[in-house]
């Protein structure tokens, strides 16, 4: 069995058996497309779908760390080796709301991989997203099936207060 571990901002394809994909996510997704006929996978895993704003952002962490940039090369790398794109199914995992006070990245995630599938015209044949667990993923990409484990529920926790420091006082000698 080979093991292909899929980081932030990575992506496989492979048609071979015994070939296995894994990633942890949390508000991250990862979208795992197969082509039955082809007998053909791959899995990504991006941070945000789409960059923020203006684009500079994207420019700093780099493209592949984004839905809209991570889905077209999986697509694309799949398409080249022998995938026809009318065949492609989704398995859709992650977009949890882990941490408290960033927002509800991962529901905004989570809603980015289905337009994305729904405009593209590929139906999602499973999905395990959002709530507010941490999540981890097997997914074997010759026969198209996947497996997913959650984590324990995270505590809700409100963020905690900045601290707040006195003034200094007295005079002050720097060297």
């Amino acid at each position: 069995m080979r093991r292909l571990t899929i980081l932030q901002g990575d992506h496989a394809v492979a048609g071979e058996p015994g070939v296995v994909m894994s990633t942890l996510l949390g508000s991250c997704v990862a979208v795992c497309l197969h082509d039955p006929v082809a007998r053909l996978g791959g899995m990504n895993h991006f941070l945000l779908g789409t960059p923020p704003g203006d684009g500079t952002a994207a420019g700093r962490r780099g493209l592949h760390s984004y839905g809209v940039h991570a889905m077209e090369v999986l697509i694309n790398a799949l398409m080249t080796r022998g995938a026809d794109r009318a065949r492609l199914a989704a398995h859709c995992y992650g977009g949890a709301d882990i941490v408290l006070g960033f927002g509800r990245i991962g529901t905004q995630n989570a809603a980015f991989a289905r337009r994305f599938l729904a405009a593209e015209g590929i139906r999602i044949v499973h999905e395990d997203l959002g709530g507010r667990r941490a999540r981890r993923v097997e997914f074997m990409p010759y026969a198209g099936k996947a497996r997913c484990s959650r984590s324990a529920e995270i505590p809700t926790t409100p963020p905690l207060p900045s601290p707040h420091y006195a003034p200094a006082a007295g005079e002050v000698e720097l060297f």
